[in-house]
């Protein structure tokens, strides 16, 4: 009998959090699977798997910050915010410096209103958004409140903008580019992300998805 814990696995770019679920059912026989926060398939990183009994720890960990790496695309937006949607906007981002995007990032820090983007889980009627999304709907979302503790400039060039952000949870970084973006005087989209930690769990601790066994069950 499978023991009950987590699974620390390394999402790879592609793939759901679901198909990562599925992969783990697979792998140990059960049904009793789930996941702790939802990677896009644009996005990799760090998935907390919850095995068996620990599925009912479910708001345990999702109620953790999270750290993220991403880039920031500039000069186009997409219906979804992501290199995955439709352009939908174009600006120029001429007399953008090093010294603006720091700015730009620091004024973010603290807290601050995020409007859901169409293609979240946050669910609309009982049905996810980004189902909704899919069909070409669009509806109105209520802004939440979230914060942002730190965002960090790692790299930047003249179209793209790397940062590392620390957030409560409920942040969505597509939504964080744009609004960098914005503050630019442009527009964009991300285009790489990756989830780094969740509370104190660390993508440097997580598995492969071809790579992990029960030994790497985690008791919670």
């Amino acid at each position: 009998m499978v023991k009950s814990g987590i699974l620390l696995i390394d999402k790879p770019q592609g793939l759901t959090s679901h198909d990562v679920v599925d992969a783990v059912r697979r792998k140990f026989g059960i049904r009793r699977v789930g996941h702790s926060g939802t990677l896009d398939p644009l996005a990799t990183g760090l998935l907390i798997i919850l095995v068996d009994k620990a599925t009912k720890q479910f708001n345990r960990f999702t109620n953790f910050d999270k750290e993220y790496a991403a880039t920031l695309t500039m000069g186009t937006a997409t219906d979804s915010g992501d290199s995955q949607g439709k352009v939908i906007a174009s600006a120029g981002y001429d007399g953008l410096t090093r010294e603006k995007a720091l700015s730009a990032l620091k004024s973010l820090e603290g807290k601050i209103e995020q409007t859901p983007p169409m293609v979240s889980a946050v669910k609309h009627k009982g049905k996810p958004l980004y189902k909704l999304a899919r069909k070409g709907l669009t509806v109105e979302r209520k802004k939440r409140l979230i914060e942002i503790y730190s965002l960090e400039l790692l790299r930047f060039s003249l179209s793209e903008i790397e940062f590392k952000v620390r957030c409560s949870k409920g942040t969505y970084i597509r939504s964080l580019g744009e609004e960098i973006a914005l503050r630019l005087g442009s527009c964009g989209h991300i285009s790489q992300i990756r989830r780094i930690s969740i509370g104190a769990y660390s993508v440097n601790q997580a598995k492969a998805l071809d790579a992990f066994n029960e030994n790497d069950i985690r008791p919670v």
